[in-house]
């Protein structure tokens, strides 16, 4: 895309496209874009669009933005997330540079926890013989673990999301594992984060698995975090707190 993108040439190209009845083509060197969020949705992940990389900056108009190229463009994400295949290709076609995030507690969880915790773990995962379903890795230095949702248990109470695990922006304050559930989000791949050209956010273990249950996977994933956080002490000299 070109950097004019938000410019007036780029606006009226794309105008003069819809008032001829033609959608926009996907991006050049897209790498399959508009396919993978459709295998996405298929596989039941609802999706919404995200702000995308402006330079180094976030093409959303907040000042300072503290997750550029990371959230969702409306606050109406949660009930905006779809898996409708009609609406994903929509979306893709008339936001070519968009990144998709997919909405977390409704049919899935995501484990998120620092990208060597997650590989030592998902080596010993796979070693152990448990299943591991789709796991995706940022370029931000995490792992994201796919998983099926806990679902809503009988006491709220018991099982209500943490501040942690609803606002993605505390990441760089808390980089121990983090359990994404009702109320939260995560990119999903493929997705740029800002001097990136080439998706920065990509799948190392596709959607074909199946999701597993997220108990079998917190035992290897916590101790491998653990061992993480001993191993990066803090300004302060204390160990990085380990959520959950």
């Amino acid at each position: 895309m070109s950097a004019e993108f938000g410019g007036r040439s780029g606006r009226q190209g794309k105008i003069s496209q819809w008032l001829r009845g033609r959608r926009p083509k996907q991006a050049a060197g897209d790498g399959g874009r508009e396919t993978l969020l459709l295998a996405a949705a298929e596989a039941g992940l609802p999706l919404a669009p995200a702000a995308h990389p402006a330079g180094y900056r976030c093409s959303c108009d907040r000042v300072g933005c503290p997750t550029p190229a990371r959230h969702p463009v409306s606050f109406a994400w949660q009930t905006q997330s779809t898996t409708d295949r009609g609406q994903i290709e929509r979306w893709a076609r008339h936001q070519p540079q968009a990144n998709f995030i997919t909405a977390t507690g409704m049919t899935h969880d995501v484990l998120d926890v620092p990208l060597d915790a997650g590989r030592e773990a998902l080596d010993r995962l796979l070693e152990a013989g448990v299943e591991v379903g789709p796991v995706a890795v940022s370029d931000d230095g995490r792992m994201l673990f796919f998983t099926l949702t806990r679902g809503t248990p009988e006491d709220e109470d018991e099982w209500w999301p943490c501040e942690l695990d609803c606002h993605p922006e505390t990441m760089d304050e808390h980089p121990g594992l983090r359990w994404h559930c009702r109320g939260s989000y995560v990119l999903v791949p493929p997705a740029r984060l800002p001097g990136d050209d080439d998706p920065s956010v990509r799948w190392v273990r596709g959607l074909e698995h199946p999701l597993p249950d997220p108990l079998s996977l917190l035992e290897y994933l916590t101790d491998a975090c653990a061992r993480y956080a001993g191993d990066q002490p803090d300004p302060t000299g204390a160990a990085w707190p380990l959520h959950h």
